[in-house]
């Protein structure tokens, strides 16, 4: 197993650009949360010239739909989404100056491109794993679009997220590495 990497946000560019694709870190500070709807009222709003409702620059967007918390908790289940389902909107949004997004899955040309281009980091949170995600979790604050109940915008204070570097600013992509690896043993 590699060194893990403690990193803090927001993210500088110093930051990113030490990391690389397979890199496993922990994060600490504020995260953002959004899924489908959310993005899709940022990306309509930045459309129509309107303001995001928090300033995207540097920060980190975690692909979550949390539970409801159980008495005493501060969030209930909190496992990652799959990242594909915003990729129609994560070129705006890295263009806006987010440094980091979380979640799982495979990304699309236009994200590694744009991750390349605008020195944006993708981590990969692991599935099944949303108790021990939840549990680094030690406050939430609503921010915008309450309405969208889980999928409404959040602010997270996060101790030692668990995360691994899914693509890092070169556009190197994990899963392709591995995949890559993998072909080698056929």
């Amino acid at each position: 197993m590699s060194e893990i990497k403690n990193i803090t946000t927001p993210l500088t560019e110093d930051v990113v650009r030490n990391l690389r694709a397979g890199d496993f870190v922990r994060i600490t500070g504020p995260i953002y949360t959004a899924r489908d709807a959310a993005h899709k009222r940022m990306y309509e709003a930045l459309q129509r010239g309107e303001p995001l409702p928090f300033d995207v620059r540097d920060q980190v967007i975690y692909y979550v739909g949390p539970t409801p918390a159980k008495p005493g908790e501060i969030v209930g289940s909190a496992g990652p989404t799959t990242s594909g389902r915003m990729d129609k909107y994560t070129p705006a949004m890295i263009e806006q100056g987010m440094k980091g997004m979380i979640g799982k899955g495979l990304r699309n040309q236009d994200v590694v491109a744009a991750c390349k281009a605008h020195h944006a980091v993708y981590f990969v949170a692991i599935g099944g794993t949303a108790a021990v995600i939840s549990q680094s979790i030690r406050s939430e604050t609503m921010i915008a679009y309450e309405d969208l109940g889980p999928e409404a915008i959040r602010r997270y204070e996060v101790v030692d997220f668990p995360a691994i570097v899914g693509i890092d600013i070169e556009g190197n992509d994990v899963y392709g590495i591995e995949q890559a690896k993998y072909d080698k043993l056929k």
